[in-house]
């Protein structure tokens, strides 16, 4: 996917730093995660690179806002995303 794309979606179906977004990839399986906006969201999206908190991770995450608990993904791998609850229906 494009960066657009991915930033379209992000604005329209899932709010940043609150909804998981589940992650299908061309070549790897599905992850659920947490897109980050902070620190280097707009340098990061420039290159279509995208920090995410797996969801592993994320209560971890919720408690301590550490940064370092997130993966940096390339966009072009991604074919699909989905909204955590509309997974489940």
């Amino acid at each position: 996917m494009n960066s657009e794309d991915i930033e379209k979606f992000l604005n329209k179906k899932a709010t940043l730093a609150e909804a998981c977004v589940k992650i299908t990839f061309k070549k790897r399986a599905s992850i659920f995660g947490l897109f980050l906006r902070e620190p280097d969201f707009k340098d990061l999206k420039s290159k279509n690179f995208w920090r995410i908190v797996p969801e592993s991770r994320l209560t971890e995450y919720n408690q301590s806002k550490n940064v370092s608990l997130a993966r940096i993904y390339c966009g072009v791998e991604f074919t699909r995303l989905t909204p955590y609850k509309e997974t489940f229906e």
